[in-house]
């Protein structure tokens, strides 16, 4: 049959990124207790396209996503996947992309109760110039509690249900399990966010975050801290968004960082 994709083109535009994206399929990923855990990803995944072809072959994304969910990933595993991408549409960059919620046991905070907590997730893999890039991404829940508020206020002081979003990139060779990550994300907020709370518990939280305010700027640089003394974070970047519960709009604080 007739191959329409491999007809030449003459408009003379490179394509930088032509892909798929929004694919739905099941990953198994590998947790930091040797176990697995079975989660349901979007994948995106571009590659470039040179002038001549006139479209890239879609089908064969998906042969390879569907080879490669089979696999147990540890997130620079898809190094591999992305790699036969690239040689199966003789590109010459791409980028792979998995999306999931990822599923933690997290203990309250007194009364010691198991519940499940979600948590939204990313691997992300690049290669350009065939240097291969590998980011770990994470978005996590928290409690801010306003120094302003407690400051200025006789009784009491707003707080907040907060998201700070952390990517950090590091060499394929070392490994940076999400549960780690995530526990150092929440060490940084005025108190982290549990999903099963009896009033033991509920009282321990509400004085934890009163006894700890903090700005999204606090959280911000205390993230930062940490992830400039991590022995493996080659580069990182962390986004602070607070709900804020006495105001129509966010708070926020941003900032990126390549790690000497």
């Amino acid at each position: 049959m007739k191959d329409i994709q491999n007809l030449k083109d003459n408009r003379d535009v490179d394509i930088q990124k032509v892909g798929i994206k929004h694919l739905e399929l099941p990953l198994i990923i590998q947790r930091k207790n040797s176990s697995n855990q079975i989660v349901c990803a979007k994948a995106r995944v571009n590659v470039s396209l040179p002038r001549d072809y006139k479209g890239t072959h879609m089908s064969r994304f998906v042969e390879v996503l569907s080879e490669w969910q089979n696999k147990n990933l540890l997130g620079v595993d898809i190094k591999g996947c992305l790699e036969k991408i690239i040689k199966n549409l003789n590109a010459k960059s791409g980028e792979l992309e998995f999306k999931f919620k990822y599923f933690i046991e997290k203990h309250s905070p007194v009364t010691n109760l198991t519940s499940t907590m979600c948590y939204d997730c990313s691997f992300e893999g690049r290669i350009e110039n065939d240097i291969y890039k590998f980011i770990l991404g994470v978005i996590v829940p928290v409690t801010t509690l306003c120094p302003c508020s407690k400051e200025i206020s006789d009784n009491g002081a707003h707080n907040q249900r907060a998201f700070i979003k952390v990517k950090v990139s590091y060499d394929e060779s070392r490994h940076i399990w999400l549960e780690d990550l995530i526990e150092l994300v929440e060490s940084c907020s005025s108190c982290p966010v549990y999903p099963l709370l009896k009033r033991e518990d509920e009282k321990y939280v509400t004085e934890k975050a009163w006894n700890n305010p903090k700005f999204v700027e606090d959280v911000l640089r205390d993230v930062v801290v940490l992830l400039r003394k991590h022995d493996t974070v080659k580069e990182f970047e962390v986004e602070c968004e607070a709900f804020e519960s006495i105001h129509n709009h966010s708070a926020w604080a941003y900032q990126k960082e390549v790690c000497d």
